[in-house]
């Protein structure tokens, strides 16, 4: 298993769940304990048996690198560790364990009590960036910036409608998360081949207390070649990371040099003007470069993405390996295991960064203002256009809008004074009625940002209402 700790877990293990051996450890051992529990319930082991198990099931007291070695002689770490276990135990409790039990009953249930943790761990981290967005949606309402597609600039749009996306593709991407949370966390238990032959008429019963030992779900029926719960689990991962990577990638292109308009802040710091607090020894600060001092890179926005952009490979990965055939797959099954714990972590992660990103955002409103002035006017050239469309017909007033745009252009000029600069224009203008003065107020941006402040209150009340007790459970 890819273990959460090494040289790059500061940036592919941030503040998210463990996935790592020793957490792939404890969840197994998790598991065998409450089966224990569940047997003795059940009547089927001693009285003690549960207890005694439970305290032996510690991760400290077993070796990973040794069950990892006995592994390759069955294919899965579970019988060296169910061996160990027994061995651990007093001898009238050791019958209690990996009762009824087949070794994925024991993987793909730790495999879930892993998700289980991580998938919350990632919801907190999103709610903390939700909340951060929110507060940037309301502080920039009307903060007027140029709006860009294909990387162009387009017409203006107000930072409060950017950060409301965010926001929005945030809080749906909880709805996802916690609807998976909520119904798809099930045990796995169906011995050997998914009959629970083993355990006879006593089996249903033992699951259903397993589950309840576990705080899982109860399923239908066992589930070992029946794959759509991980592939629904990472795929509601994958979004919440496609999410997070859009918001990541807006940030490292609005703080590039020449742009300008948002920087990330410090650990602790203000996120204003010089704030590069240290984040490590050594005099490090974040942002940092080892070759160029003068820099003050987006760590935040571009480890999201270091992240994200792995996410999509993992899912395809467990998409293909849920075809399996018959009662128990022979190698599609193994391949989940990894790609599984890396997509709780990433995702994980990505939430986690994203909660510092938006929390130390700082927006820089008179550059967004410079920026969309460069341009002198030309992102208003559809409003202007609109203006003269009633009076000299639609056709005629993109051509004439149009050509005063490249005249600016060539010239340098601003569109108003192209356009009152073109041979007739102004008698036509003065004919329709229309004046130098009702041109130059076209061209305010302010007064071309249509529906965005309303667009931005229907964000905030959503999230208002998201985050009202129970409303999350009532959207399940």
């Amino acid at each position: 298993m890819t273990n959460g700790a090494g040289i790059f877990s500061g940036v592919f293990s941030h503040g998210g769940a463990a996935t790592g051996a020793d957490a792939w450890l404890q969840a197994m051992l998790d598991t065998e304990a409450a089966l224990a529990r569940a047997v003795e319930r059940a009547g089927l082991a001693p009285a003690g048996a549960g207890a005694a198990v439970t305290a032996a099931a510690k991760a400290r007291a077993f070796d990973p690198a040794d069950l990892g070695r006995q592994s390759a002689l069955t294919g899965n770490p579970v019988p060296a560790l169910v061996r160990a276990l027994a061995k651990a135990v007093p001898p009238d409790a050791a019958g209690a364990v990996h009762q009824g039990a087949t070794s994925q009953d024991i993987i793909d249930t730790a495999a879930i009590l892993l998700a289980r943790q991580a998938l919350g761990m990632t919801q907190s981290g999103l709610a903390v960036a939700a909340g951060a967005a929110a507060r940037l949606a309301a502080e920039h309402r009307a903060t007027v910036m140029i709006g860009r597609t294909l990387l162009q600039q387009a017409v203006p749009v107000t930072f409060g409608l950017v950060a409301a996306g965010w926001l929005t593709g945030m809080d749906e991407a909880r709805e996802t998360l916690a609807l998976v949370a909520a119904r798809r966390l099930v045990v796995q238990f169906g011995g050997a081949a998914g009959t629970l032959a083993a355990l006879g008429a006593d089996g249903p019963r033992v699951a259903r207390l397993l589950a309840e030992e576990l705080g899982l779900g109860l399923p239908v029926l066992p589930w070992h070649t029946s794959r759509l719960r991980i592939v629904e689990i990472a795929a509601a991962c994958a979004g919440a990371t496609a999410v997070l990577g859009k918001i990541a990638r807006d940030v490292t292109l609005l703080a590039q040099t020449e742009v300008g308009e948002v920087r990330e802040g410090s650990p602790g710091g203000d996120g204003g003007p010089g704030d590069g607090g240290p984040v490590g020894g050594g005099g490090v600060r974040r942002g940092g470069s080892s070759a160029m001092p003068h820099k003050r890179n987006p760590v935040a926005a571009i480890a999201i993405l270091g992240c994200t952009r792995q996410v999509p490979g993992l899912l395809a990965t467990l998409t293909a390996s849920a075809e399996q055939e018959h009662q128990r797959a022979a190698g599609a099954w193994h391949a989940e295991w990894q790609p599984f714990s890396d997509v709780l972590r990433l995702t994980g992660s990505a939430a986690s960064w994203a909660a510092e990103l938006l929390g130390g955002l700082t927006v820089d409103a008179a550059r967004m203002s410079e920026n969309l002035a460069a341009t002198h006017g030309l992102p208003l050239a559809e409003r202007v256009a609109g203006l003269l469309a009633p009076a000299i017909g639609r056709p005629e007033a993109h051509d004439l809008v149009a050509r005063a745009s490249a005249g600016a252009v060539e010239q340098g000029v601003p569109l108003a004074g192209a356009l009152l600069g073109l041979p007739g224009v102004r008698q036509r203008l003065d004919e329709a009625r229309i004046t130098p003065a009702q041109i130059e107020a076209a061209l305010d941006p302010a007064g071309y940002l249509g529906a965005a402040g309303e667009f931005v209150d229907a964000a905030l009340a959503a999230h208002a209402a998201h985050e009202k007790p129970g409303q999350s459970q009532e959207r399940q």
